[in-house]
């Protein structure tokens, strides 16, 4: 079993930063995609940024250039450090890790983070 455990939520003010951390246990092939999504309230969850094993990366159109997602393999970490903050970003972050074993895609989730953005 794979559980993922986020930290470094937060409040902050505008244009600020934040760094969220997530570390992964358990079995875990070394071929994996680990990504941050996000829910507001009253809103669906939406991807903010995936990373593969490989080290490719791809972002939500609304966090490029502000927010920056990294990994590291040898500890099952993955990062997000977000910068110039905006009262949008207010939400619940969630880590994800997700991998094909046997032909079917296993997905696990984090219990989520909160980051309020706000004056």
């Amino acid at each position: 079993q794979v559980q993922l455990v986020e930290s470094g939520g937060g409040f902050v003010q505008p244009g600020g930063s934040l760094r969220l951390s997530c570390a992964a246990s358990g079995s875990i092939p070394s071929s994996n995609v680990m990504g941050w999504y996000r829910q507001a309230p009253g809103k669906e969850r939406e991807l903010v940024a995936r990373i593969a094993s490989g080290a490719s990366t791809n972002y939500a159109d609304s966090v490029k250039g502000r927010f920056t997602i990294s990994r590291d393999n040898a500890k099952n970490m993955v990062y997000l450090q977000m910068n110039t903050l905006k009262p949008e970003d207010t939400a619940v972050y969630y880590c994800n890790l997700e991998y094909n074993r046997w032909g079917s895609l296993f997905d696990y989730w984090g219990q989520g983070t909160q980051v309020t953005v706000s004056s």
